[in-house]
């Protein structure tokens, strides 16, 4: 066999091996990205809440139901990805605060609420349909706004528009699905992500059955019909201050764009819990008191 054999040879042999763990190494990724968290999720110890199995889209939707009564404002709360709504309370604690009335969920494929897999929005934003038409059911002439952190905002922004909601707070909310796993891959592998997150991409339709323009939260940004506060972390490398801002920019007024500064993709209450009281609950407190 000549040299130059040889070297044809053993550089298929490495392309085929570099392609295999490449497939290889992003169906895992994609395995631990879809698969459900279920989990008991127990009512914390002195929370004055109702406990509440919601009509969901072929399946029961855990959640906690803290209503203050009268006419208070109510706030829906969706957790990121792998979270549950355990995740959420010292949202609905500072919420209660101000008079607002609180419903918490898992959606599905996370804690208590049933699912075969997540779906980055997708079938989530089933669950977030189910969830305000409870609202309006259970709190009828309130108004009703929803936090929606990663995950939870993408659902908000993937099903049907208008919203229904009467404020929306967006917190890293990724825009397009490409962009938020290459990004996720970038961190862990990086420079691999170029080469990995086609592979990833293209496993949506099998496992899925969506397309990655399905996953596409900011086309419906502009007719999303409630005033907007799209929140950013500076130093966000699963949604980038540049994703977000661009999410803010497809929106219509009235919006607000607040960049929590030196924050990752992490709880923005916890990083700055003053300037989440005057920004995010100042936007709620605004748009959704009762309408004289």
């Amino acid at each position: 066999m000549t040299l130059q054999r040889v070297r044809t040879y053993t550089f298929i042999a490495l392309g085929v091996g570099a392609l295999t763990l490449g497939t290889t190494t992003s169906w895992l990724l994609g395995s631990r990205l879809v698969r459900p968290v279920n989990r008991p999720v127990p009512l914390p110890a002195g929370l004055l809440a109702q406990v509440v199995s919601l009509p969901g889209p072929g399946h029961a939707i855990a959640g906690w139901w803290l209503d203050q009564g009268d006419d208070s404002p109510v706030v829906l709360l969706l957790h990121s990805i792998h979270a549950d709504r355990s995740s959420m309370l010292p949202r609905a604690k500072l919420l209660l605060s101000h008079g607002f009335s609180v419903l918490l969920i898992d959606l599905q494929g996370h804690g208590e609420t049933p699912g075969a897999a997540i779906t980055l929005g997708w079938r989530e934003s089933a669950d977030v349909g189910a969830a305000l038409g409870w609202l309006k059911s259970a709190a009828p002439s309130r108004r009703i706004g929803v936090i929606g952190c990663s995950l939870g905002g993408a659902a908000v922004l993937l099903g049907p528009q208008p919203s229904g909601f009467d404020a929306v707070v967006l917190e890293a909310v990724y825009p397009r699905v490409a962009g938020a796993i290459e990004n996720r891959i970038r961190i862990r592998l990086g420079p691999l992500a170029p080469f990995l997150t086609p592979l990833l991409l293209v496993q949506l339709q099998p496992r899925l059955h969506i397309s990655p323009a399905d996953l596409e939260p900011i086309r419906s940004v502009p007719r999303l019909g409630a005033p907007l506060l799209v929140v950013a972390g500076s130093r966000d490398q699963h949604t980038t201050l540049a994703e977000s801002e661009e999410l803010f920019r497809a929106g219509v007024q009235p919006k607000r764009l607040w960049v929590v500064n030196g924050a990752r993709h992490q709880d923005f209450l916890a990083v700055d819990p003053s300037g989440y009281a005057s920004e995010v609950i100042g936007f709620l407190l605004e748009y959704l008191r009762p309408v004289a």
